[in-house]
């Protein structure tokens, strides 16, 4: 058969494509071990066995390729909420997207579906990219929203909201911790999360009302030494608004009216800074935890006491914790160690869980699973800082304490009052 000109334009088109979407691949695999900070051309180029001027034939810049894959990625987290919401109700909506979310996490894992990449990034983009990107995301959380039904109070808005969020925020978390089961294990652990975004993990009678936990940050064994806590402060809010890149030396430096010199006088690199504010927010979630084991009551009540007292930081405090989305910023390594730390935080809960689960006070759940979703919940919280101003911080602490602890779909009636 002669190739007609149409015939070899078609293939050259799909020779084009299939390579594109391997650079595509290449640069969410580095993405996601190293920010897109850490994906350079040299290291793309070498992964799909190209020099670094071809890549430059198909991305001129090196953002436009991270925004190229952020866009891929939007566009599938896109499909699985579409599809989900072909669901009949709510209970089936949320059900379907949450496995969707595992099947393609599967996929990934067997080497049978593309890569895709951690969107917390796309903080890390220049404009228009940022903005366009961070402006698509939004309606792909508007669309989860409808998954519930149409609210009738000011108080269901505002559930929906926080519901909406707390389920997308653990879908987002799932890859940093789902790595630890085998693939045949999905499956279980998809159902164990369902059960406990439908139904909570605590008692249906059991009353939201928790304590607000002292703590003696003094007592904090702080990495970096004679380093100025303000340092750290500054930082974790700046992270948290702007993202690792939007947060320059300069930035923090002008936060802390301190000249760079200064800044460089207590640390050699911003990585050591974004290292030292994990360690101080991990180090302040054990403290809570701990001070929660020592005060009376059962452990549901440790549980939601220590579940109150991080929110009441993450939504109304000076100091909060940072948020996860720092963790790309971090080479492999700390980044390794920060996770660690996150699952010895979890392992804390899960065990609270299990002595609850005993006493008779939590429902049987899967602790393991629970303790992940707290934790992803409790870190997500910091997003909704702005809305949690505008109404009381006991109300704000129930609705959003309300998502784990009663599930997703308890009356709003018995969690507080309108």
């Amino acid at each position: 058969m002669i190739a007609t000109p149409k015939t070899a334009d078609n293939a050259k088109t799909r020779r084009f494509q299939e390579k594109r979407e391997r650079i595509l691949d290449a640069a969410a695999l580095l993405i996601n071990r190293h920010g897109v900070r850490g994906m350079t051309f040299v290291d793309v180029a070498q992964l799909v066995d190209l020099n670094t001027t071809s890549i430059t034939y198909y991305f001129k810049r090196k953002e436009l390729l991270a925004a190229a894959v952020m866009e891929r990625s939007l566009q599938r987290i896109e499909a699985l909420v579409e599809e989900a919401s072909q669901g009949k109700d709510p209970r089936e909506r949320i059900a379907r997207y949450i496995r969707l979310t595992f099947d393609l996490q599967a996929s990934i894992a067997t080497d049978n579906d593309r890569p895709i990449a951690f969107i917390s990034d796309i903080r890390a983009l220049n404009e228009p990219f940022n903005s366009d990107l961070t402006q698509r995301y939004i309606q792909v959380f508007r669309k989860l929203r409808t998954f519930f039904e149409p609210p009738k109070t000011e108080t269901e808005k505002t559930l929906g909201t926080i519901r909406a969020h707390v389920l997308v925020q653990n879908m987002f978390w799932l890859p940093a911790w789902i790595s630890q089961y085998s693939t045949g294990d999905y499956e279980r652990v998809c159902n164990r999360m369902i059960e406990i975004f439908e139904h909570g993990f605590a008692k249906p009678d059991s009353a939201w009302s928790p304590r607000l936990l002292q703590i003696d940050e003094s007592s904090l064994k702080v990495g970096i030494e004679g380093m100025p806590g303000n340092f750290a402060r500054a930082a974790t809010f700046l992270i948290n608004e702007r993202g690792y890149r939007g947060a320059s030396v300069e930035q923090i430096a002008s936060e802390l009216n301190v000249t760079k010199g200064s800044f460089y006088h207590h640390l050699e690199a911003k990585d050591d800074l974004v290292l030292e504010c994990f360690s101080r927010s991990y180090g302040r979630i054990s403290l809570v935890q701990r001070a929660a084991a020592r005060a009376d009551g059962d452990h549901w009540q440790q549980i939601s006491s220590s579940m109150a007292t991080l929110l009441n930081a993450q939504l109304y405090s000076e100091f909060p914790l940072l948020r996860t989305t720092a963790l790309q910023a971090l080479p492999t390594q700390l980044r390794n160690d920060v996770i660690d730390s996150s699952n010895r935080m979890a392992r804390r809960f899960a065990g609270m869980l299990i002595d609850g689960i005993t006493e008779g006070s939590i429902r049987a759940i899967d602790p393991l699973v629970a303790s992940q979703l707290i934790m992803g919940s409790l870190n997500s919280a910091y997003d909704l800082r702005s809305w949690a101003q505008r109404i009381a911080p006991e109300k704000a602490l129930a609705l959003y304490g309300s998502t784990l602890a009663y599930g997703l779909f308890a009356d709003p009636d018995t969690i507080c009052a309108d």
